[in-house]
């Protein structure tokens, strides 16, 4: 028999499908009975038990093909749907996948779900969750539902919450995970050995035992495969690695994950500035951390202020994008003024007019590439703020090297096509010169964000373009009328 191999993304598109399918099933029913009932043909105790049982079928469907989905694909799907559509989904997931959907979701179809619901299926949502589970979505939840789970929770789960909340939410105290599995060092592997067969199941992603001691001071790890491999009578000691990648709490939780990225990292162990072991992070808190960086700088680089929900009011996403519209605006009416200057000019070369464009928009894909780059290494901690000199004079010879080789090509062809040498000229100089403006543009601007405490992604391609794109006219058109007029 031949296996079918499918990608998980056409799983999950097909299960988008399916679903979307039954919802406009299940509006189509609707409106059907709707219509029925207003021509009233048919007694109305019939028209209601009709309705009833369609709808019953319909929703009975929905609901059985939710509950075979992963809370991950659900969460997917939640977000892929419009308010209505998403609320009624929410109402038939099982309620033992709520919490976990909650924290698969973004923050802003987060916030539309938790406003359809009431405090107790909140509570009953929630209260199964880790302290570090709870801790995520603590901010989001109203605050009688975080008082209430506190208080249902023991004396050390309690503690292991508030410590979780007491960071930052970047910092990696707040990802902190409480479940691990600790042995000391003077015990055999055979001893290790039985104390994991007491466990019903190991905690996710163990992948290495903490070796601390009587004063939890972690003094190494041992790694479960090198356990399964050594032999039963010797000590952990003298197995165990001692060379391990530590975590303090209050560190950077983008700095965490790249390490967890450079070093292959499944869990590693988070110790106070004493050394005693008191949790531990895990691969899949930076994987979220890494997508969620990513997709910060993104939205930043595009200005927008936050993640947006696809399907968010019109006055949620005015709000969200105004700002940097409201630069881009001034920006835009800055380069407007620039090309009123060389009104003059265009006037008597009407070739201007057709070429200045091109020059602008060269410039801004050259410097979105710098900038893009220069984000990228601030971001993975590969440039410092001292580096930007050196680079920028890389940067400068790339760009003067394209100037010249493309610059050369498009004069070329404007002295063919408007039997001007003297213009040929001109765009090949004005095409180097914003080139080169945009290499230096594209270095200084997050260089300089990153030196003032600021994103350096954010609003870097509003700013880079709006650069080239009047510098760009400035040149061209003061070039030309130097030397053409």
């Amino acid at each position: 028999m031949t296996v079918v191999e499918r990608k998980p993304t056409d799983r999950l598109q097909d299960s988008l499908s399916q679903v979307q399918k039954l919802l406009e099933r299940h509006r189509l029913v609707e409106e059907l009975v709707h219509r029925q009932e207003e021509s009233r043909q048919e007694p109305a105790d019939k028209q209601q038990l009709v309705e009833n049982l369609l709808h019953r079928q319909n929703l009975t469907e929905l609901q059985q093909k939710l509950a075979q989905l992963h809370p991950a694909d659900i969460a997917y799907i939640l977000e892929s749907l419009p308010l209505d559509d998403r609320l009624l989904v929410w109402e038939l997931v099982r309620s033992e996948d709520d919490g976990e959907i909650l924290l698969e979701v973004s923050d802003a179809v987060r916030e539309s779900l938790i406003e359809a619901m009431d405090s107790d299926e909140l509570v009953a949502a929630v209260e199964d969750l880790d302290a570090d589970e709870l801790a995520d979505l603590a901010p989001d939840l109203p605050r009688q539902v975080v008082y209430e789970v506190m208080g249902s929770l023991d004396e050390e789960e309690r503690a292991q919450l508030q410590s979780v909340l007491s960071y930052q939410e970047d910092q990696v105290g707040a990802l902190m995970d409480f479940e691990l599995v600790k042995i000391r060092a003077d015990v055999s592997c055979e001893v290790v050995l039985r104390y994991l067969r007491r466990f019903d199941e190991l905690p996710d992603h163990t992948d290495k035992i903490f070796v601390i001691d009587d004063d939890d001071i972690l003094k190494g790890v041992l790694s479960i495969r090198k356990l399964l491999v050594s032999d039963p009578d010797a000590e952990v000691s003298e197995v165990m690695a001692t060379e391990v990648v530590t975590f303090h709490p209050d560190d950077h939780a983008e700095d965490a994950a790249l390490a967890f990225e450079r070093y292959d990292l499944i869990t590693a162990p988070v110790v106070d500035g004493n050394g005693k072991l008191i949790g531990r992070v895990t691969v899949d808190e930076m994987l979220d951390v890494i997508r969620e960086e990513s997709e910060t700088d993104m939205l930043n680089m595009a200005g927008l202020k936050e993640e947006e929900d696809l399907f968010a009011p019109v006055i949620d996403s005015l709000k969200n994008r105004w700002a940097w519209l409201a630069i881009n605006l001034c920006t835009a009416f800055v380069a407007s003024r620039v090309i009123g200057a060389f009104e003059h000019s265009i006037q008597q070369l009407v070739a201007l007019a057709a070429l200045m464009p091109i020059v602008a928009g060269i410039g801004g894909n050259s410097g979105n590439q710098t900038i893009t780059m220069i984000v990228r290494a601030l971001a993975m901690g590969q440039m410092q703020v001292g580096q930007a000199w050196r680079l920028w004079r890389k940067e400068l010879g790339v760009s003067v090297i394209n100037g010249l080789i493309w610059g050369g090509v498009i004069g070329v062809m404007a002295w063919v096509l408007y039997h001007s040498f003297a213009l040929g000229l001109v765009m090949t100089v004005a095409m180097t010169l914003n080139l080169v403006l945009a290499a230096t543009m594209g270095v200084l601007i997050p260089t300089l964000m990153q030196k003032f405490g600021r994103d350096p992604a954010l609003g870097s391609s509003v700013l880079i373009t709006a650069c080239t794109d009047s510098g760009g006219f400035f040149i061209f058109l003061g070039l030309a009328s130097l030397f053409l007029m």
